[in-house]
């Protein structure tokens, strides 16, 4: 009767590590969505309680903290940058709870109509928490993007 008997065995934490990984990579891939869609609650349903986005074109009024201040992300980009586009050329895990996203921004000015940028690359910088992001931050300058990371050499 034994011989009948299939003992389950774990995940290879590398296997389980992949699997979060590629979670995580879709969540990036759903905000970015929501982001285009202009879409603030889909943005932050990918996103912890007390999220915090550093943008390096807002560093006056600082970070963008929970819901109020992604709220008040998504109101700045309506109101300076209506056909603002995030495109996403690549996404990168490193490690279990982090995402690396190499991006190209559209931009236009609301006033002017003025393209104020067509694929401007950037580099988006995720830490997630329990399958959540819990920060962003954004760079204009790819290889600070790689600094933060430890990537570059």
């Amino acid at each position: 009767m034994l011989d009948h008997v299939v003992i389950a065995r774990p995940p290879y934490y590398g296997d389980t590590a992949r699997a979060m990984s590629q979670e995580n990579v879709e969540v990036v891939k759903r905000a970015v969505a929501a982001v285009n869609d202009g879409d603030v609650d889909s943005y932050l349903a990918c996103c912890t309680a007390d999220v915090r986005m550093e943008n390096p074109v807002a560093p006056i009024e600082g970070a963008y903290e929970g819901s109020d201040g992604i709220r008040r992300f998504f109101a700045d980009v309506l109101d300076t940058a209506p056909d603002f586009r995030v495109t996403i050329e690549r996404l990168e895990s490193i490690g279990t709870d982090r995402v690396l996203g190499f991006m190209r921004l559209n931009i236009s000015g609301r006033a002017s109509g003025i393209n104020l940028g067509s694929d401007i690359p950037s580099a988006n910088v995720y830490d997630l928490a329990h399958g959540k992001i819990k920060r962003i931050r954004i760079f204009l300058d790819r290889q600070e993007a790689l600094e933060a990371v430890g990537l570059s050499e």
